[in-house]
């Protein structure tokens, strides 16, 4: 078991989206330690937040188990374009795609383009989200809540409503859910509702889509040291993120890639409309 940093971190603060390049430390996505295995040999994926985090760790296992991945970002050009880069270490091609979730069109630009130059669509990972923090109710703004739901939820629909007519038997889309789908944190009141949200869509979409082969499943993460935490939450938080977790610190994004390999892989054509809670110990009820 490998020695992950704990908590205190050094306080920081960033901008939304924030990159994971000024993090201290530097999340670990297995640049150095995923070693492939062709379990996902000849496929073609699309991660939404691919840039870094949760995303950018699913596109190096991804690639290194033999899949070719279309990235989707916001505007981190630098951390896409080192996460691209190292898809393409990995032999394997790899597209990017900046641009806004929270317009439909560009959903489905992402999806008609990728599927244009792959041919095909086997793994749809939705997995790019919007947060901030809000201590009350009242100071929630509007059009916060609204774009907190395009990104999160509406946008996973207009994905996997594009994507499903190029998924073939045997095909899988995942979305990251949260802890926060059953343990909602108050001060991420739209961000929580919109995981709740997310995790009821999944499981419908898994028994809608079971007669076509195409399987639906979520990954519900504990705390994660992604450049979310420095860009949506006060240095104090930022500080003591994860500490009051069972194993006593956030996960690395690495440490969450294997879940995400076992729900796209072949071998695990049962597994359908479930979640995979990652969480640190903190049981998910």
């Amino acid at each position: 078991m490998r020695d992950y940093p704990k908590p205190p971190f050094p306080k920081q603060q960033q901008e939304l989206p924030g990159s994971f390049q000024k993090m201290d430390p530097k999340p670990d996505h297995g640049e150095e330690s995923w070693r492939g295995a062709g379990r996902l040999e000849g496929m073609k994926a699309i991660i939404t937040g691919g840039d870094s985090g949760i995303g950018r760790a699913v596109a190096i296992a991804f690639a290194r188990e033999g899949a070719d991945v279309a990235l989707s970002y916001l505007d981190e050009t630098d951390d896409a374009q080192s996460t691209a880069q190292l898809v393409r270490d990995a032999g394997r091609e790899c597209l990017t795609f900046p641009g806004d979730l929270s317009d439909p069109e560009h959903c489905r630009r992402i999806i008609a383009e990728t599927a244009q130059t792959f041919g095909k669509i086997d793994i749809l990972v939705n997995n790019a989200a919007h947060q901030l923090t809000f201590d009350k109710i009242e100071d929630v703004p509007d059009e916060e809540w609204r774009y907190t739901f395009a990104t999160n939820i509406d946008a996973m629909f207009y994905l996997t409503k594009a994507a499903v007519p190029h998924m073939g038997p045997g095909s899988s889309i995942i979305n990251t859910a949260s802890i926060n789908s059953d343990n909602p944190s108050p001060n991420l009141l739209a961000y929580a509702t919109t995981k709740g949200a997310i995790q009821n869509f999944t499981m419908g979409l898994a028994q809608m889509l079971a007669e076509r082969g195409i399987r639906a499943n979520a990954v519900a993460p504990g705390p994660v040291w992604t450049p979310l935490i420095p860009a949506s939450m006060d240095a104090e938080k930022v500080s003591n993120f994860g500490a009051n977790y069972p194993i006593g610190r956030p996960a690395q994004p690495v440490e969450l890639a294997s879940a995400y390999v076992m729900l796209a892989e072949p071998m695990s054509s049962y597994v359908s409309g479930t979640t995979i809670a990652v969480t640190g110990g903190k049981p998910m009820m």
